[in-house]
């Protein structure tokens, strides 16, 4: 018979084994998705097409919310802006969309896809102006 503290043990050790396993799964499936929104970017959606059914105004209260700004701003300096616009990384409304839904599954903000692309939509409007 196994002690208590060994029990125990045990129990942590699996649960921390299964927590990289979610981790990695996690990692993966957004790798994907990266690569399935990108892809289908390709196909030169254009941004009133992806963006027409936004909720602009909801799309600011949920940069404000989850304190975007704030990370950006911890991840680069500054105000954060600086984060937009990376050279050669978002370059198609749908990789915006896509970098958006990137965060939106590390962070585990569980937002639905009518959120994302209204956030989207927000940072069109503000820092990409795509057509």
């Amino acid at each position: 018979m196994m002690k208590p503290a060994n029990k125990l043990q045990t129990l942590l050790q699996t649960a921390a084994a299964a927590s990289r396993a979610a981790s990695k799964m996690r990692f993966a499936m957004t790798l994907v998705g990266n690569v399935v929104l990108m892809s289908s970017s390709a196909t030169a959606q254009t941004a009133a097409n992806l963006y027409k059914e936004a909720d602009l105004p909801l799309g600011e209260k949920l940069l404000r919310d989850h304190r975007c700004a704030e990370c950006h701003s911890r991840k680069v300096g500054g105000d954060g802006a600086s984060i937009y616009r990376p050279k050669g990384r978002i370059n198609t409304p749908g990789a915006l969309r896509g970098m958006v839904e990137t965060c939106n599954l590390e962070l585990n903000l569980a937002l639905f896809p009518d959120e994302v692309t209204s956030i989207s939509a927000v940072l069109n409007r503000d820092h990409y102006r795509f057509k």
